[in-house]
């Protein structure tokens, strides 16, 4: 990329081609569903991140009150891994919708967008979306029976209500479907034309990072 970046100096719209090309290696067109899907997770995710600060200050709370005030809590213990389980659970979601979830294809990122896109397009079809269903079928009655019995700690001095961890797991589980659809709709946007791109200026105004390689 740096050599075409080299030869296309002095070409006035040579800059807009490579853009182009950049962004469209990178990500996947926009449709309308898409970006409500996404908008929806996208606050969720951003309401539940502020898990992970509770869950510091519960953490912090509970070392100085073990250690300095030798006053230890079960209950605190249990706190901390509750909230960081439910934060974790919420946060797949975003991070599908951001595809900053990690990837052990190694041969991904050398394919071509649509390549990556076909393979994307089977492997939601055939593998991801298919593991989700059976697991929010399975998750469902899994809550269900812990909110039946009232499933409360073992521990004494543990925390009551422990089903409401285990109600994240059906949550989670269809935030993944939610993203997973919108993922799905970006990828038989750019392989079939459908649904419709949405438009964006994107490929025509130079983003900060191209134009500093350039200078």
């Amino acid at each position: 990329m740096e050599d075409k970046l080299r030869k296309t100096e002095g070409h006035p719209h040579s800059l807009t081609d490579i853009e182009h090309e950049i962004i469209h290696h990178t990500e996947l067109p926009r449709t309308i569903l898409s970006d409500q899907l996404d908008s929806f997770i996208n606050r969720i995710g951003i309401l539940f991140s502020w898990l992970w600060v509770i869950t510091v200050g519960v953490i912090l709370y509970s070392v100085i009150s073990r250690y300095v005030f030798s006053h230890g809590s079960v209950m605190l213990e249990e706190v901390q891994w509750h909230l960081a389980g439910a934060a974790w659970l919420v946060g797949l979601s975003y991070t599908v919708v951001h595809d900053d979830h990690v990837r052990v294809d190694v041969l991904h990122e050398r394919f071509s967008l649509k390549t990556q896109a076909w393979c994307e397009f089977l492997g939601i079809l055939l593998l991801l979306m298919p593991f989700l269903i059976i697991a929010l079928w399975e998750v469902i009655p899994y809550a269900l029976s812990s909110f039946e019995q009232g499933e409360r700690s073992q521990a004494p001095g543990g925390l009551p209500m422990r089903w409401v961890l285990k109600s994240f797991l059906p949550l989670s589980v269809g935030l993944l479907i939610v993203a997973t659809t919108s993922r799905l709709l970006k990828v038989t946007s750019l392989l079939f034309g459908f649904p419709h791109a949405v438009k964006t200026d994107t490929s025509t105004k130079p983003n900060n990072s191209t134009l500093e390689r350039e200078k």
